[in-house]
């Protein structure tokens, strides 16, 4: 077995009316504790340079970015090799407190869904009202039968998060949603002019 650390579909990319890509190695760590609690505040703050964010937003810092998950629940995206410090300097500076840190980076897959019509591509397997969500915002919802999170990462993209035990069957769902032909103005019915 190697000892090198792989995403879940190295290279893995799909172009339709929207291009899914397999985002690579991304570290994730999860931390569980009251959100509101000055001490999990400056521990946040101190790890990863960025704020709590606000209830279903990301807070960007220069080397990380923290996603509000649930009231109690946020995930930290950072390096993939950052991600086991900013565990132990979570650990360590909350030691004594009721939370619970967690590196789940290995447990997790990432994608990345690039195009003016990404909205359009997820709508059809995800229960979203994607025109409501702007840059910044994140979602915990279902991609068909799979549990995810949907961060609206750029002006013109998604990324997506799931388990990795799922990352090919979330590929292929992502690939069948967004491939050429399929657009939903394609079956929209012609309007009358006067």
């Amino acid at each position: 077995m190697s000892d090198l650390a792989q995403s879940a579909l190295p290279g893995a990319e799909f172009e339709g009316f929207v291009t899914i890509r397999e985002a690579g190695l991304q570290g994730m760590v999860t931390l569980r504790a009251d959100l509101a609690a000055k001490p999990v505040i400056k521990a946040i703050k101190d790890a990863t340079g960025c704020a709590i964010p606000k209830q279903r937003r990301v807070t960007l810092g220069e080397a990380a970015s923290v996603a509000w998950m649930s009231p109690d629940e946020v995930m930290i995206f950072c390096a993939h090799d950052k991600a086991a410090s900013i565990a132990s300097a979570l650990a360590t500076a909350l030691k004594g407190s009721f939370a619970t840190v967690a590196v789940v980076s290995d447990a997790r897959a990432v994608f990345s869904v690039q195009g003016a019509a990404w909205r359009d591509a997820l709508a059809k397997i995800c229960p979203v009202d994607f025109s409501t969500l702007s840059e910044g915002d994140i979602r915990r919802t279902r991609a068909a039968q799979v549990a995810a999170a949907i961060w609206v990462s750029g002006k013109e993209e998604a990324t997506l998060v799931c388990f990795q035990s799922v990352a090919g069957y979330m590929f292929d769902l992502l690939s069948t949603v967004s491939a050429k032909g399929s657009e939903p103005d394609l079956y929209r019915l012609p309007t009358e002019t006067s």
